[in-house]
């Protein structure tokens, strides 16, 4: 037998995400990317020997676009200031702004892009750890480069531990330079203003601010030219990713948590009710009729519901009750359509 969904328990549709539930999400996500980025501190010499090695590797293909930067950073504190601002500051303010303006904004985009950031923020974590690696301003001077949020240190509130607030340098990485996430990050954001955005001034924004973050990042001697390449492919392989990892997702709550019912006489049982009647071809039956929000056999499924179909090969025709009333009515020899001069003097008054 075909089998057939008891009636007033279909499955409710997909709820909308709410943020009492992202929030936690997300702040859970970022609590263990800390402690992740914290535990993979790694050996310190092991990590200056990655640096040194990816510094040598620019040089020989002409790359190190991090020298003529950080000595223009050094030399113009209007140029410097700014940009130490910007490191310490931006990463943690534009990304969170752009999530929120997704979930308000563009909820059904909301999903995937959240998926794709976190997703992609996981894998950079792999990255710290499989490779730590000392920024360039943690190099010995003799490799000419001069930590930029030291020396303007005392405009803002950070110390000599990169971002980090003065006195709690111990709570960050400072060799966690490999790839960089401020210009993955800003990437994101780009795409996301870029894709979403609909004004000339986001579509500036979304070229000017990871372009902006990518210079500001090695002009102060925090990354590599080749740490904020690998933070843009961190990005392409978690959207590349984003759609198993949704999947999974999917298939896990489908599995622990159980569908809730939807009650026939609510407004989405209705909807359930009318979208059913549409897949299988029947007349779709209007939000005030009693038989689509009862089940059959219930009482209030009588006959004068409107439904055409009273028994098999029995049907009704409008204004009528059981099945050729209207005939009986009419008498002998009479169309159903006649009017009762066309049907003779005797013929009885038609119903009203």
């Amino acid at each position: 037998m075909p089998h057939t969904d008891t009636p007033g328990t279909e499955a409710a549709p997909a709820s909308r995400l709410r943020w009492w539930t992202e929030l936690p999400l997300i702040l859970l996500v970022y609590a263990c990317y800390s402690a992740g980025r914290l535990l993979a501190r790694g050996d310190v010499s092991g990590a200056v020997d990655n640096g040194l090695s990816i510094l040598r590797f620019e040089k020989a293909l002409y790359l190190n676009f991090e020298h003529p930067l950080n000595r223009l950073f050094t030399r113009e504190a209007w140029i410097g200031i700014p940009a130490d601002f910007w490191y310490a500051s931006l990463h943690y303010l534009v990304t969170p702004a752009v999530l929120v303006w997704l979930f308000r904004s563009r909820a059904v985009r909301y999903r995937a892009a959240r998926t794709w950031l976190m997703t992609s923020t996981l894998i950079g974590l792999i990255g710290f750890t499989l490779m730590p690696t000392c920024p360039p301003r943690l190099l010995d001077a003799s490799h000419g480069f001069v930590d930029t949020m030291a020396q303007y240190s005392s405009y803002g509130w950070w110390g000599g531990a990169a971002s980090a607030p003065r006195g709690m340098g111990n709570m960050t990485n400072q060799y966690a330079a490999m790839p960089s996430l401020h210009v993955g990050w800003a990437l994101w954001c780009g795409v996301m203003l870029w894709r979403f955005g609909g004004t000339r001034a986001t579509k500036v924004a979304a070229v000017a601010y990871p372009l902006i973050t990518t210079i500001v990042v090695m002009g102060t001697a925090n990354h590599y030219f080749l740490d904020a390449v690998a933070g843009a492919a961190v990005m392409g392989a978690g959207l590349l990713l984003a759609p198993l990892v949704m999947r999974t997702a999917d298939r896990v709550k489908a599995r622990f948590v159980r569908p809730a019912p939807v009650t026939a006489g609510t407004p989405a049982g209705l909807a359930a009710g009318l979208a059913a009647g549409l897949a299988a071809g029947l007349p779709a039956a209007s939000p005030g009729d009693s038989a689509a929000a009862s089940p059959a056999g219930s009482p209030a499924a009588s006959p004068a519901t409107g439904s055409s179909i009273v028994s098999a090969g029995c049907q009704t025709s409008a204004g009528e009750r059981i099945p050729r009333q209207r005939e009986a009515r009419l008498g002998a020899g009479a169309e159903p359509g006649a009017s009762p001069k066309d049907a003779g003097d005797g013929a009885p008054a038609p119903a009203r």
